[in-house]
């Protein structure tokens, strides 16, 4: 290629027309909704891919999104382009630590109790599933009473990376060494790995939030992590999955979200409840 060929470096122009067009089209499949502020992040993100599939104006990627058989996979690429996928082990660890000190010994105190189902809603690359199971191995919880740990995600490639379980140093800024090396072993090219006794204490699947027909096949859980997910949607699809979570809590059941996260105009399902750790809501 010619040093003076900027044809694959450039973004693909996104008239408004075609940006309200695809916006609205994300937001049918996903829920994830971008204001008219939006329209340069979204042109920034998914013009490497409509280069990659070869289209040289986004009318065509938008055609191929409504028409092509194979816009569902596609779907899945965008969600995973056009969203943060930073986390890290033990992220807000106050919060985790309400869950063991807090909510296990509540719902361990009710009669009858022989399993706690947990699920990590919009688990990303696994880190937040894996911390729940660490610490549920650390507090010996597994002794007293059964766990299902479930853990989603609208990206096939996130969770491609969370079953493989495998980190680099980035995802241990807050992990205590010991921890890490106690559960985590080397690789050769300066990876962690992830042992299987906490791999196999979690099970993946792919589900898209918006699609509250799958969500229902799931059942009822006790506790359900979804932090600094709901950021992505408007209030709208917020109200909806938030709806979603509450049909499938037990009664009692509890809902974490993220620090930045809140249920003040969307919900009055659930009661805020202040723990000596952090603070949750329940159902």
């Amino acid at each position: 290629m010619s040093p003076f060929d900027f044809s694959l470096n450039h973004h693909l122009e996104l008239p408004d027309d075609v940006f309200r067009l695809l916006r609205d089209a994300i937001y049918r499949r996903t829920g994830i909704w971008f204001g008219d502020s939006s329209k340069y992040l979204l042109q920034k993100r998914l013009s490497p891919r409509a280069r990659e599939l070869n289209f040289e104006s986004f009318q065509k990627y938008f055609y191929f999104l409504q028409y092509d058989p194979r816009a569902g996979a596609e779907f899945d690429e965008i969600s995973d382009l056009v969203t943060t996928k930073e986390t890290y082990f033990f992220r807000e660890p106050s919060q985790l630590t309400a869950f063991v000190d807090e909510i296990v010994p509540d719902i361990l105190s009710r009669k009858g109790v022989r399993k706690i189902r947990v699920w990590s809603a919009g688990c990303s690359t696994g880190e937040e599933p894996y911390s729940i199971a660490i610490l549920l191995q650390e507090s010996r919880a597994f002794e007293r009473v059964a766990f299902d740990i479930f853990a989603s995600d609208i990206s096939q490639q996130v969770l491609v990376r969370a079953r493989k379980g495998q980190y680099r140093e980035a995802a241990f800024r807050a992990t205590d060494p010991d921890i890490r090396d106690k559960y985590f072993s080397r690789e050769e090219d300066g990876s962690w790995r992830i042992r299987d006794e906490i791999r196999n204490r979690v099970s993946f699947g792919r589900l898209n939030l918006y699609d509250e027909p799958r969500v229902s096949l799931l059942g009822y859980v006790d506790v359900i992590f979804c932090r600094n997910v709901i950021i992505y949607f408007d209030d709208s699809s917020k109200r909806m999955v938030i709806n979603s979570f509450y049909n499938r809590l037990i009664d009692g059941g509890y809902l974490l979200l993220g620090h930045s996260e809140s249920l003040i105009s969307l919900s009055t399902q659930f009661k805020l409840q202040h723990l000596r750790n952090d603070m949750v809501y329940q159902k």
